[in-house]
Order: C-alpha cells, then sequence, then structure tokens
C-alpha cells in the first residue's frame, strides 16, 4: 500500500460521492461498494501502467473507507476492542488505553488533519467548536463520548478525547461476569433497584460509573417509565418505556441553551416512574434531590473517593443553586433521599474496575452528619459481606425480596 493509491482512490471516491450524493456516514455499503468499483479501475489502469500497481488491495481498501466512511487515521483505534480510550495532546502524540494503560501509538497527524476529524465528529451532532464556546462535549455515531478543547485554553494544540465503552452492561449479572460484582452483591442491589431505592453510584474518572448504572437500569420493572437526563447521550439503557433527554448548548447569539437543571425539571412533567441522571456535578443536585423527595425514585453518578466522600458532595453541591439552600435542609433531605451508595474504583496496577463498597443510607443524620452502613466492602481484594444492614427493609419485601437471605448469599 501507498499514500499516492491512497490519494488517488480516495479522490476518485470522495468525487463520486459528491456526484452521487451519497451520505458517507449513514451509508457504509454505497460507500463500500464505491471504493471496491475505484480499487478495481485503479488495478485495470494499473495493468497499463498509467498508474502504480496495488501492493495490497485489502489494506488499501480499508485505508479509503476509513479516511471517507470513517475518521481516518483513528478509525483503526475505534475499530478495536481493546481500545478504551484515544486523546490527542498534540498532533505527533496520540495515545490510547488498553485495560486503563496509556500507550503512545505511532499515529503521527497534522494540525489540519487534528481539526478535520474534530469537524467529522461534530457534523452530525449538531454541537458546535469555536473561540466564544472553546469546549466541547459530543457522542458520535458509536456511542462514544467526545470532549475537545481548542486554544488559547489550551497553550498551543487542540485537545482531544474520545471515551470508548468497550464492555457495555445491561445487567448486574453482566457486572458479576466482568467481575465488578459478587454474584451476592449483584442479587442484593438487583433487589435494591426494583424495590425502588435510590441509588447513588460514586467513583473516580473511567472507574466505571456510567456501566454500572446502565447496569443497574436494567432491573428496573418492566412496566415502569424511565425518563433520563445526560450532559451528552452516554446511557444505553434497555428498557420497554424510556425517553432520553441530553443538554443544548447555547447558540451563537447567546441563547437557546438548556442545562441539566431544566432537564430534571421537566422529567417531572413526563410521567416518571423513575429518573436518571447520567452525572451531578454542580447545582442540578438540588434538583435531583427535589424530585427523589417527590417520590419519584432515581439514579445517578458523582465524581468521589469514596462512598461517604460522595454523601458529603451531594450535601455540598445543592448549595450552588443559591443563597437561600441551606445545609440545615440540604442534610436531612439528603439523608431522607439517598438510599444506597455504590463505590467504585480502578485498580491503577491491573486496570480492573470493581466495586469497592456498598453503602446503606439509614436516613437519619445528627449535628450535620448523616448515619451509614457498609453493606459490602473489599477486604483482601474481594468484596464480602460487611457489618451493615440497609434501609427500607419493609419496601423490598413488598416486592417479595428476602432481605436477610440475600445478605447470606441465599
Amino acid at each position: 500500500m501507498t499514500s499516492g493509491a491512497v490519494g488517488g482512490i480516495e479522490s476518485e471516491v470522495r468525487e463520486r460521492i459528491r456526484a452521487s450524493g451519497v451520505d458517507p456516514k449513514r451509508d457504509v455499503a454505497a460507500v463500500r461498494a464505491l471504493v471496491d468499483d475505484a480499487l478495481e479501475r485503479w488495478e485495470t489502469r494499473s495493468l497499463t501502467g498509467d498508474v502504480e500497481p496495488l501492493v495490497d488491495p485489502v489494506a488499501t481498501a480499508r485505508a479509503v473507507m476509513d479516511a471517507v466512511a470513517g475518521f481516518g487515521p483513528l478509525q483503526p483505534y475505534l475499530d478495536d476492542p481493546e481500545v478504551e480510550e484515544i486523546w490527542i495532546n498534540a498532533p505527533q502524540q496520540v495515545f490510547v488505553a488498553r485495560a486503563g494503560e496509556p500507550e503512545l501509538t505511532p499515529t503521527m497527524l497534522t494540525a489540519e488533519q487534528v481539526r478535520d476529524l474534530v469537524e467529522q465528529m461534530l457534523a452530525m451532532s449538531g454541537r458546535r467548536l469555536d473561540l466564544s464556546s472553546p469546549f466541547v462535549d459530543a457522542t458520535l455515531p458509536g456511542g462514544e463520548r467526545l470532549h475537545v478543547v481548542i486554544p488559547e485554553i489550551t497553550q498551543r494544540h487542540w485537545a482531544v478525547n474520545i471515551r470508548k465503552y468497550v464492555a457495555r452492561a445491561r445487567s448486574v449479572g453482566d457486572m458479576v461476569r466482568l467481575g465488578s460484582l459478587t454474584p451476592r452483591a449483584a442479587a442484593f442491589l438487583d433487589a435494591a433497584v426494583d424495590s425502588g431505592l435510590n441509588v447513588l453510584v460514586s467513583g473516580a474518572t473511567q472507574a466505571g460509573k456510567t456501566t454500572m448504572l446502565a447496569a443497574l437500569a436494567g432491573s428496573i420493572p418492566p412496566r415502569e417509565r424511565v425518563v433520563t437526563c445526560e450532559e451528552v447521550f452516554e446511557l444505553a439503557i434497555q428498557h420497554r418505556d424510556v425517553v432520553a433527554m441530553q443538554c443544548r448548548q447555547e447558540s451563537l447569539e447567546g441563547t437557546g441553551e438548556i442545562p441539566l437543571r431544566r432537564l430534571v425539571k421537566e422529567a417531572l412533567r413526563m410521567r416518571p416512574s423513575r429518573i436518571i441522571i447520567g452525572e451531578v456535578r454542580e447545582a442540578e443536585a438540588l434538583d435531583m434531590l427535589i424530585a427523589l423527595n417527590a417520590g419519584v425514585p432515581g439514579m445517578c453518578t458523582i465524581h468521589a473517593n469514596s462512598a461517604r466522600d460522595a454523601i458529603t458532595k451531594m450535601c455540598t453541591l445543592p448549595l450552588l443553586a443559591g443563597d437561600n439552600v441551606s445545609d440545615r435542609f440540604v442534610v436531612p433531605t439528603v439523608a431522607s433521599a439517598i438510599d444506597v451508595v455504590v463505590h467504585l474504583d480502578l485498580d491503577p496496577a491491573s486496570g480492573r474496575r470493581g466495586v469497592r463498597e456498598i453503602v446503606g443510607v439509614s436516613g437519619r443524620s445528627e449535628q450535620g452528619v448523616i448515619e451509614t452502613s457498609t453493606v459490602f466492602e473489599r477486604r483482601d481484594g474481594a468484596l464480602v459481606r460487611g457489618p451493615g444492614f440497609p434501609p427500607h427493609e419493609d419496601r423490598m419485601a413488598a416486592r417479595a425480596h428476602d432481605v436477610a437471605a440475600l445478605l447470606r448469599g441465599l
């Protein structure tokens, strides 16, 4: 495969795409037919010496397809199931992560290629990136999450992150197979979600919070109506009755922004049986607490170093909503609204993600401190039964779940 052959065939295919009006992102089969035809024409011309012969037609076809219907030099990493994340610090510094371990790839780009790739990625998302809006979060057609920052926020080069979801989990049983949960802990969480307990999933970046949230959603009874609120679409919830909403950036005129707080408020008007919030970072935590206290069960994720830190953070974030919100209201509200905290961590040595602790929130608080009990905890590398008990055993019993038997592993 030579760059001359790839460039020549790519130019011909792009010309025919423009002439035919084919959408290369949506009609991949049509593009593949155009590429095959262009390769055949090239090889015919090479017999007469008009062009160089193709050394590796298969590799050439793949390179042209990646350039035309994919994302060029990055497409092989997007197709590689072992690659979890791709990031670009500079055109000559393209990194990937496999099993939690970062590695510098041999891929060398130009600044123009980076800009073109980002523009292609944003073309179908409806999101924009310019000097007035130097950050962007978007979802790629394959479900990957894209984040880009441009100068002068970055010092010199465009910073690009693409986060993939390699191991999708649709149930807590999938999390057991992935090694993140034990069967006993999975059975307990399945019963807790089925019974309508409110669950907070916490952990550091890349600890697997979104994957766990999607897995827990698999335990929601099929007759319930689920409404999800996210900054960008990440949750792939498999449910009979689900409505997914994402935030919207402001327009060039500075109007039309839809923040996460607005989505949570609108979700309450949509007859939800459950509300799922992708992640709470700011004042939307207050709206979530109000929704949970309105009798609508829900789940969300939050960045934290432990289950206790997650609860503390949930008591702090609502204060950002305004001066009229005080801890005297927030702390007892968090105590009564959050029932279970599932905390995950990432082992930096092995790259394995797993549940570190599952904590029950009793609903009681004293002097600003919320009472908790450890239901499961990780000891000597294993997730084992802790000394505590979960709240609302009556609600779980009403759904025919024997909590004592679940915790014994029967």
